[in-house]
């Protein structure tokens, strides 16, 4: 169990606020400022004025999550959004589970206290990333263009800085221009989303379940986004069902012997046997409540015949056909393997590691067809075990969500759909808390957006900060 320590913006005194320091590349940890090279374009003033700067003020913070290593760490970038919703008068609880890693909550008071808070969350933490394979640092968050459309590239563009810049500039105009909404909102910065919240949501959900009280539904990543069918027609997918998570870690027990002897017993040719077999095994085809409507609603835009084969509509949907394609079935995918410790000894034992990913609802078929395929020689241990969430599309926050994308996009039509990943959302659903997938973004239709989840050259439009900012203002108007 890790250690709490709460603090107040101002009340650390190993605060790693830099001043910018020429071209050099910041270190980890650090905030450097805003630079120069930019001057963002004039707006109508609001959220929109200070999204982008806000966006890559965070994304200059280098806040890569390496699991339990001790380089891992948000609190910088926890200081800095505390001090952003400091300077408006709104008052914070910085969180430490353990040390350097750490959450951020504040709760705004609605024009309505009876009714039920929302919770609108994002994580502070991004996956690492190797300079060597980018085409911009991806900790100097530059603009540059992409195709002709101007954008900020680096590592937190789209997952999630992005959505925790338009949390920050939309509720700092609110609060500064006096407008409540409706209801309370709690706000929720939060560390280790990149590795399973152990040290972020479910840890704060376990310990610190009184930050959440009120609260019936939440909003966060991944959902919003747009994919364009023609120039008056888009498609906003509005994420309503995650697949559950079963990290699996497998394990072949033989013979120990001499490298030079025949051995019918070799736990490594067992292993990768049963490794090959399971990640070439195709689960069969399956059809939840939120993947045929999504569907219905692709074969309707396109034009496409009602019986067209599943498989056969995700290919139209080009640049995030991967993310959908993936919720069509099971997937067990082979990540790591660990064997042996000399070349001319066979040991006794070799492991692989495998990311499961089930459909909602189906946890106990999927294991039970992971274990036929491995067959009985294998085991398996559970190694990180999440729920699958499913919702339903409809009901006032569906509404508020159509609304205010909507009358940002006319072109809008919005739909649910189903995440392959995880979200904050599992530990969240503990609570008895409803999530939706909804940072908006307003994306060219040239970008492979699914590609820049975790990949090399991460990047979103400025345009799309702008119009997600405007988007979230008048969602929260609507709740």
């Amino acid at each position: 169990m890790g250690v709490s320590a709460c603090a107040q913006p101002g009340e650390n005194s190993n605060s790693r606020y830099l001043p910018l320091n020429g071209p050099n590349v910041p270190r980890r940890g650090q905030y450097v400022g805003v630079s120069t090279d930019y001057t963002p374009t004039p707006s109508n003033g609001g959220a929109a004025s200070e999204v982008v700067e806000l966006c890559r003020d965070l994304m200059r913070i280098d806040t890569s999550n390496y699991g339990d290593d001790p380089r891992s760490g948000e609190r910088a970038a926890a200081e800095y959004v505390a001090e952003k919703l400091s300077d408006v008068g709104l008052t914070t609880e910085l969180i430490e589970s353990a040390p350097n890693r750490s959450s951020v909550f504040a709760r705004i008071e609605g024009e309505d206290r009876t009714r039920p808070a929302l919770l609108l969350h994002g994580h502070l933490d991004v996956v690492p990333a190797d300079a060597a394979d980018w085409s911009h640092p991806p900790f100097a968050a530059e603009v540059a263009d992409d195709a002709g459309e101007p954008m900020v590239w680096g590592r937190g563009a789209i997952d999630m800085k992005d959505m925790d810049a338009m949390i920050l500039a939309v509720m700092r105009d609110r609060i500064r221009s006096g407008r409540k909404p409706p209801r309370d909102i709690v706000l929720a910065f939060l560390a280790d989303e990149e590795a399973g919240g152990k040290f972020g949501s479910h840890w704060l959900v376990e310990h610190r379940p009184d930050l959440f009280e009120g609260v019936d539904v939440a909003v966060g990543e991944v959902g919003g986004f747009s994919f364009t069918v023609r120039d008056d027609l888009r498609l906003y997918l509005i994420e309503t069902a995650e697949k559950g998570i079963a990290w699996m870690r497998l394990t072949a027990k033989g013979r120990a012997g001499h490298g030079s002897m025949v051995n019918r017993e070799n736990a490594v040719t067992a292993i990768a046997d049963a490794v090959a077999r399971l990640g070439s095994h195709e689960f069969p085809l399956t059809m939840t409540k939120t993947v045929r409507a999504l569907l219905e609603e692709v074969r309707n835009a396109l034009g496409l015949d009602p019986d067209t084969d599943p498989e056969e509509v995700v290919r139209h949907l080009g640049p995030i056909a991967p993310m959908i394609g993936a919720t069509l079935r099971h997937s067990a995918a082979p990540t790591m393997l660990d064997a042996g410790y000399k070349a001319n000894v066979i040991p006794g034992e070799a492991h692989a590691v495998v990311d499961g990913r089930y459909l909602p609802g189906m946890r106990d078929e999927f294991l039970a067809e992971v274990d036929e395929v491995l067959g009985p020689h294998i085991q398996r241990e559970q190694i990180v075990d999440d729920i699958a969430l499913e919702t339903g599309f409809d009901g006032p926050i569906v509404d508020a969500i159509i609304t205010s994308l909507q009358d940002h996009d006319p072109a809008a039509r919005v739909v649910p759909y189903t995440l392959s990943g995880g979200t904050d959302a599992k530990a969240f659903a503990q609570l008895g808390i409803t999530g939706y997938g909804f940072s908006p973004l307003r994306l060219p239709p040239s970008l492979a957006f699914a590609d820049l989840f975790h990949g090399v050259d991460e990047r979103v439009p400025l345009d799309g900060l702008t119009f997600g900012a405007r988007v979230l203002d008048r969602f929260i108007d609507l709740i």
